[in-house]
């Protein structure tokens, strides 16, 4: 397939819509290898993975309700919602945090450090259809109080998670405006 084509059929595959199929460690070095890719400034590199899968699905469940309900106002909380994320995580093949980690000497401003993280997730996001593979990104509120729980080290955020399962249907065709409509020449 062309690049482009593999561009422009990039679609969310959401955890209900996972076959079930087990997700490869292989597989999931596959997609980190794109997404080591990424070009960044200065060559900072700030992406980092914190990969759940198997047993360790159950752990991220249990790690991402206790910040859920720490976090969340009385008001606010629902018990269905948390319920629905659990089941996502535990239908899923993998669950891996995306993280930024800042550089410490500054050379670059955080908004570029962020984009190259997000340009890292594009690639591996552009690699899961190759893998018979789908996935989503997912950036809950709770996750700027997740330190702890993911092990971030200093200078390090999570930007969200990447939900990653077998898929085998045909993505859905896509809809965008013509970019004549969001081009301004000068």
């Amino acid at each position: 397939m062309k690049l482009s084509e593999t561009i422009k059929n990039r679609r969310s595959v959401f955890p209900n819509q996972f076959t079930g199929q087990t997700v490869s460690k292989e597989q999931i070095i596959e997609l980190l290898e794109a997404a080591n890719w990424a070009p960044s400034h200065r060559q900072t590199n700030p992406w980092r993975f914190k990969v759940f899968q198997d047993e360790s699905l159950g752990l991220f469940a249990e790690k991402m309700s206790a910040a859920y309900t720490r976090t969340t106002p009385e008001k606010a909380y629902s018990a269905f919602k948390l319920k629905k994320s659990v089941e996502k995580v535990m239908s899923s093949g993998a669950v891996i945090a995306i993280c930024m980690q800042r550089d410490l000497k500054d050379r670059v401003p955080e908004w570029e450090e962020i984009a190259a993280t997000a340009m890292a997730v594009q690639n591996m996001w552009l690699m899961t259809g190759q893998l018979g593979l789908g996935g989503y990104w997912s950036s809950p509120g709770y996750i700027s109080d997740m330190k702890e729980e993911l092990q971030l080290a200093e200078g390090e955020r999570c930007l969200g998670f990447f939900y990653l399962g077998a898929y085998d249907a045909p993505m859905p065709d896509g809809d965008r405006e013509p970019v004549e409509e969001k081009i301004t020449w000068f």
